[in-house]
């Protein structure tokens, strides 16, 4: 698929002033400019500390959370945390349950099953919890459009409510006594996109300051927050920045066993926002979308190292099985794809008999990124006229806003612009896929390619293993502030191979003056039969440090290739 190559609009009046004020190379002041940072908040950007936390307490009902927390703990009530099952939703109950332990407060957890309630609470939860006589339940990265629920808590079984929350909130509020949400319409907090765990932690913090504790008392917990954070996909600026910044420091010497036990298991030997992303979240979400989102709590509250070891293996099994059925549903849905020529249509909306409920979105995702067109997946099974389902988007196209047209013929959805969660009749289902390639048709989705944002064009005879080490300098990477993407032009191709059965592109690429790098591109296999050795092309990528027995050489990792003009 043909991909457009666009350059940033590099303010060069800032990068000239970021770059003078810090002492720093001229192409990471370019790269920070290109990222929106300003000469003011450069400093924070680059050497985050501790002092560079906004104030809790300018959080919407943060006083009143902090309050009514104290209260039950001064009148002994029983307190239960309700969390989401994925990495965000673990790491929340994690650290403020480890936290009001260590202030003297003994809190339960309730994460409710994928497969059997789905997301946020339900009165079904709420009956159990009920039964065990909690007076306090505490929300954490769900809650703010639970309405209903936190109603039926107050008013059967006099139970109150926290939210705490970083999703949308409703038109109208929830009737609990706190709601602890940057995104309410009435925030004057300087930050709103904190992960769920990240207003935890302003929890946390928040009650540190009020009981006059050390702040060590809740910073300690910032390895658990910046996992969370990482994994939950937020932009990696401002207070985000400075959680992840610091808490990856925290990561590389942390005390939390399973955290440990599950770095050991990784095979990553640096450990910094790829290890996170790809060698420690998939594990915990693993749990969760199979429907054992206890198990991933339980490895993180490990206080035995035997313990957390063997919790990890649980973590793999399940990942394992994760990855068996996300193949198994892939290579299902690209066979429909294929034998119905429904490539060549503006959108794909597939069903299938039995497929997995928490691997679909996955699938999803993989086959919009492939076909570059938004899709959805639905699961049918025979117990059930009712198929539930995730789709995923592209840039362009509002895959919430497509579902609200098609409310009337859908039993429920959710979600936002690029994802969304959603439940059909099987008598509507085709309805729904006559509906939604009309509108994919008249949002012309076939104009719409994927962008590659460009920071700077490099000469190859100019690169150096220290820039390479200076752009590891704005780590960690993530939403809002992506791995840096160079372009090189007019280079000759040297030697060209595929590897991994066709699947990736290996290339040795040489400059004028008969300077040589190394090229991969993952999953870009398919052009090694469109170019041969001798040919001029330009790339972009990004540049990283490729060690091999022990030797250390530079390497462009492709996204593109296209013959120079």
């Amino acid at each position: 698929m043909s991909k457009k190559w666009e350059y940033y609009k590099t303010n060069l009046k800032e990068a000239e002033k970021i770059q003078k004020k810090y002492k720093i190379d001229n192409l990471i002041a370019t790269i920070l400019a290109n990222r929106g940072i300003t000469v003011e908040n450069a400093k924070v950007f680059l050497n985050p500390t501790r002092n560079d936390f906004h104030d809790p307490f300018k959080m919407p009902d943060m006083e009143k959370a902090v309050e009514r927390i104290l209260k039950a703990k001064e009148n002994n009530e029983k307190i239960i945390i309700f969390g989401d099952y994925d990495v965000d939703g673990i790491t929340s109950i994690t650290v403020l349950k480890n936290f009001l332990l260590d202030i003297g407060i003994q809190a339960s957890e309730y994460i409710p099953n994928r497969l059997f309630e789905g997301y946020g609470l339900n009165q079904e939860a709420i009956d159990k919890i009920a039964k065990d006589n909690y007076k306090l339940l505490i929300t954490v990265d769900c809650g703010i459009t639970g309405n209903k629920e936190i109603e039926y808590a107050k008013e059967k079984y006099a139970i109150e409510t926290i939210i705490t929350d970083h999703h949308e909130p409703p038109n109208e509020l929830p009737n609990a006594v706190a709601v602890v949400d940057c995104k309410r319409k009435d925030n004057e907090y300087p930050f709103r996109e904190l992960a769920g765990v990240g207003v935890v932690f302003k929890l946390t913090q928040a009650i540190g300051k009020k009981l006059g504790i050390s702040e060590n008392e809740y910073l300690k917990y910032l390895d658990i927050v910046a996992l969370g954070t990482i994994s939950d996909i937020v932009p990696l600026i401002d207070e985000n920045r400075v959680i992840t910044k610091l808490g990856l420091l925290l990561i590389e010497q942390t005390k939390n066993l399973g955290l440990k036990a599950l770095l050991d298991s990784s095979g990553y030997k640096k450990i910094d926002s790829n290890t996170i992303s790809f060698g420690v979240a998939p594990k915990i979400n693993a749990c969760g979308r199979m429907g054992f989102a206890e198990n991933a709590l339980d490895l993180l509250l490990s206080k035995d190292m035997n313990e957390a070891t063997n919790k990890v293996k649980d973590l793999i099994k399940f990942n394992n099985e994760r990855q068996t059925l996300e193949r198994k549903i892939y290579d299902d849905a690209i066979k429909q794809i294929q034998k119905k020529n429904i490539e060549k249509m503006n959108s794909i909306i597939l069903s299938g008999n039995n497929w997995h409920t928490g691997v679909i979105g996955i699938v999803a995702s993989k086959i919009t990124e492939l076909y570059y067109k938004p899709c959805i997946l639905i699961c049918f099974d025979e117990q059930s006229d009712i198929g539930k389902g995730s789709g995923r988007s592209i840039p362009g196209f509002d895959l919430h806003e497509a579902l609200m047209n098609c409310s009337d013929i859908l039993e429920g959805f959710g979600g936002h612009s690029m994802a969304v969660g959603v439940s059909i009749s099987k008598s509507n289902f085709q309805i729904l896929k006559e509906r939604f390639e009309q509108m994919t048709s008249d949002a012309n989705i076939k104009d719409i390619v994927p962008v590659i944002k460009i920071d700077m064009l490099l000469n190859i005879d100019d690169i150096t293993t220290e820039i390479v080490e200076n752009i590891n300098l704005l780590e960690p990477f993530g939403e809002a502030n992506k791995i840096p993407i160079f372009a090189f032009k007019n280079l000759k191709i040297d030697s060209i191979r595929s590897l991994t059965d066709g699947k990736h592109l290996k290339l040795i690429l040489k400059s004028n003056n008969n300077t040589y790098i190394d090229a991969i591109g993952f999953n870009l296999g398919d052009l090694s039969t469109e170019y041969r050795i001798g040919d001029r092309v330009d790339v972009v990528g990004n540049l990283e440090i490729n060690t091999f027995n022990g030797q250390n050489n530079l390497q462009i990792n492709l996204k593109d290739v296209m013959k120079s003009i």
